[in-house]
């Protein structure tokens, strides 16, 4: 399976998805032109892998800002990390807020309390 690695840009974050060590990463603003499109081939790679084999998933994501169509499609790809969970998949998702960023904080806190067999931990980002 090959990585995924999508250049960041001024609506959409940088993705880098590594197929051999599970580890995926998020980061950056979206707001994208369109959300569904921008993220149909990340749900699918994760889809992917999750079919592949048994290996643990660590999803580190640190969005700044996103607009409301991203949140949904977020939730999404929670709801799809969850379901992976229940059935017995190790899964871990970081949720790195700004401390400053209340609205990060709460979104977190929202997205943590919809799952229930998802580790989801929230993360403070430690910027000096």
């Amino acid at each position: 399976m090959e990585n995924l690695t999508i250049v960041q840009t001024e609506a959409t974050p940088s993705v880098m998805f590594n197929a051999s060590s599970g580890i995926l990463e998020i980061r950056g603003e979206s707001y994208p032109e369109n959300t569904a499109e921008f993220y149909a081939p990340l749900l699918q790679w994760i889809r992917d892998f999750l079919d592949r084999d048994e290996q643990p998933l660590i999803l580190n994501i640190g969005i700044l800002y996103f607009n409301s169509s991203s949140s949904k499609v977020l939730m999404n790809l929670f709801d799809l990390l969850d379901d992976a969970a229940r059935e017995g998949r190790k899964i871990a998702v970081n949720w790195f807020y700004d401390a400053n960023n209340e609205l990060a904080i709460e979104y977190g806190e929202e997205f943590k309390e919809d799952v229930s067999a998802l580790e989801f931990k929230l993360v403070e980002n430690n910027v000096e």
